[in-house]
């Protein structure tokens, strides 16, 4: 047997050891606590929902499917406020709403006020 067939053969068993190894290694799912992640939620159904309601008058192409995304999210991680992230939700689809109109009533992305 030849050097380099050897040192294949132990380099090779030394890379199964690491994955068997490394298959049975349990990891926790997110280390913060409970209670941090419904505040980190609750902070983005608030977000979502003041986006959405600023969006109805300034730049609703960019703020509603921000309120949407968050709103998304929020509920996602179990929001301890649905009802303000649903709000947000509904907020952003109705900022695309608007910005249809307006693109529908004068042919153009922008718009003003008077």
């Amino acid at each position: 047997m030849s050097v380099r067939s050897t040192l294949d053969r132990i380099l090779d068993t030394d890379r199964t050891d690491r994955t068997d190894r490394a298959e049975h290694v349990e990891r926790p799912a997110d280390p913060r606590p409970a209670r941090d992640r419904t505040r980190e939620a609750d902070g983005m159904a608030v977000a979502s929902f003041l986006l959405g309601l600023v969006g109805l008058l300034a730049m609703n192409l960019l703020l509603g499917p921000a309120s949407m995304v968050l709103a998304a999210l929020a509920l996602r991680r179990g929001t301890s406020r649905p009802g303000r992230a649903r709000l947000g939700f509904a907020l952003g689809i109705a900022d695309l709403v608007v910005l249809a109109c307006l693109v529908g009533a004068d042919h153009t992305w922008s718009w003003g006020v008077g």
